[in-house]
């Protein structure tokens, strides 16, 4: 048994903090790290600390950026009539890939989970009702996750948006399979899902 101080202890109790990843598959990672070229183990730890030090979150939409405001609030070339509203900026980077949406985004920051102890304060709601209430929104494009959490969560904003502005509420088509995560589909089905929103 490696003692407490052992380098390779240490670097799996870290790796283990990640989400999805356990005790065995951090001990499993941190001996693959600990085989690797110095090279390469060196460049994964300059990577992860370059994330730390120059990804921050944009302060209009949240998105997880190395300029703030992101690049996509500042591009001339965004159509700001309309706020795509998603969970996480991993589906933002999902929907970008599939190249067939050119608006904005509101990042919530996460979804709604009593039991997890996630409650509406928890997530970027006050900030989306805020910049709705600023600028000329025609459109609030729900695209949470199509499942339970995600579908609540979606409800939760809606209900939050009534009155604040005459806008149209749309959700993503179906297209995306209930209980997937965005994030994990391809982009024709992101495309898809997006062309065939639906009001409500």
């Amino acid at each position: 048994m490696a003692p407490n101080n052992d380098p390779l202890n240490k670097l799996s109790e870290l790796l283990s903090l990640l989400p999805g990843v356990g005790d065995r598959t951090a001990q499993r990672l941190s001996y693959h790290i600990g085989r690797m070229p110095t090279r390469d183990a060196v460049a994964l730890a300059e990577a992860i600390k370059a994330v730390t030090e120059n990804v921050r979150q944009c302060s209009v939409c949240c998105l997880l950026s190395q300029s703030d405001p992101c690049h996509i609030c500042v591009s001339p070339n965004r159509d700001r009539s309309r706020i795509c509203v998603v969970e996480d900026s991993r589906d933002a980077h999902a929907i970008e890939t599939s190249g067939s949406y050119k608006g904005l985004y509101h990042v919530l920051g996460g979804r709604l989970a009593p039991l997890d102890g996630v409650e509406p304060e928890h997530l970027s709601v006050e900030q989306l009702l805020m910049r709705i209430r600023k600028g000329d929104v025609e459109e609030v494009i729900l695209a949470t996750n199509p499942d339970m959490e995600g579908d609540t969560t979606a409800s939760m904003i809606k209900d939050a948006l009534e009155g604040v502005g005459d806008m149209k509420i749309t959700r993503l088509a179906r297209g995306i399979p209930s209980g997937s995560h965005l994030e994990y589909a391809n982009a024709a089905i992101v495309s898809e899902a997006l062309k065939g929103r639906r009001e409500g």
